[in-house]
């Protein structure tokens, strides 16, 4: 049900296939468009979605979604958990984990917004460290635990009315104040979502993973690996990597890229230091290392990317 710029592929989408992992679950990425802001908004139905989609309806982003379902019933999984497809029905999806629909039940024609988008798409989220979105309160959606949520009724006119007119700006991304409008527009829907969430569980944190992110937040300026990382928790590499992609649906090595490429972007939209310095600020080798993985994340350059931030109205 996802399918709407995801697994598409097709020109004008607003993602490419970035890889696949071992159990064949396609994961994609999302492809930034230059002088347009890094929002999707697709109004779909599952039955031209299911079109779309892969034989075996699996796959996977590297960026975040929220779906808001208007009409239909009906659902479909997350890591294995079944989400309900109703009215009035939000559903906040996190890098990394898998969608499924090849298991839908009674589905009944079902009519909804997808939302997919980037951190830099507004502006307190631009310079949050991946692992730390969990707890800002605009993500509370997507927050471990949480998920999804329900409009009430009397809402969700005004649900439609903030996507409707959020498609409306990205269709026009060269407007003035367009790049203004359209984090403007993702902000309130977020913030509906997050008033949404269920309320955060009793008791602390998962305290390996805080650990693994600890470690990780301390040492990813340094040329550390996964493997470093386990070993300093006193963990084997493999062992700590399943637990990681278990409990956070992304492994250890996915994390500590985010948490570089993150600065990375930061440092290119902030500063003018050359791709070398940035390079040995961030754990990254060198200049010609840092394309290579920052193209393999985003589908362009550091370059073009710096460009693009500059090109918005």
């Amino acid at each position: 049900m996802m399918a709407h710029s995801s697994v598409r592929g097709s020109p004008g989408s607003s993602s490419r296939l970035r890889t696949v992992r071992p159990d064949g679950t396609p994961i994609y990425r999302y492809e930034q468009r230059p002088g347009v802001p890094p929002v999707s908004v697709i109004r779909f139905d599952t039955e031209a979605a299911h079109a779309q989609l892969a034989p075996d309806r699996r796959h996977a982003h590297d960026f975040l979604v929220l779906v808001y379902v208007e009409e239909g019933a009906g659902s479909f999984t997350v890591d294995g958990s079944e989400r309900p497809l109703s009215p009035g029905q939000v559903h906040a999806v996190p890098p990394g984990q898998v969608i499924d629909v090849s298991a839908v039940i009674e589905l009944v024609r079902c009519r909804a917004w997808s939302v997919a988008f980037t951190p830099d798409a507004v502006p307190a989220l631009a310079a949050v460290p991946p692992l730390a979105w969990a707890n800002h309160p605009l993500l509370a959606m997507f927050a471990p635990r949480a998920g999804h949520g329900w409009v009430p009724e009397p809402d969700r006119a005004r649900w439609s009315a903030w996507l409707t007119e959020l498609a409306e700006e990205l269709a026009h991304p060269h407007r003035l104040g367009a790049r203004e409008v359209v984090a403007g527009l993702l902000t309130q829907v977020l913030v509906a979502a997050a008033r949404l969430a269920p309320a955060a569980p009793a008791g602390a944190p998962d305290p390996l993973v805080e650990r693994v992110f600890n470690e990780v937040e301390a040492t990813f300026r340094e040329p550390v690996s996964a493997g470093d990382v386990a070993r300093a928790l006193g963990y084997t590499p493999g062992h700590l990597t399943t637990v990681v992609r278990e409990r956070t649906g992304r492994p250890l090595l996915e994390w500590i890229t985010e948490r570089r490429m993150t600065e990375v972007r930061r440092m290119r939209r902030e500063t003018d230091l050359p791709l070398g310095v940035v390079a040995a600020r961030t754990g990254l080798r060198d200049a010609t290392y840092l394309v290579r993985r920052f193209r393999d994340r985003y589908g362009i350059t550091p370059q073009r990317w710096r460009r693009i931030q500059h090109t918005w109205p």
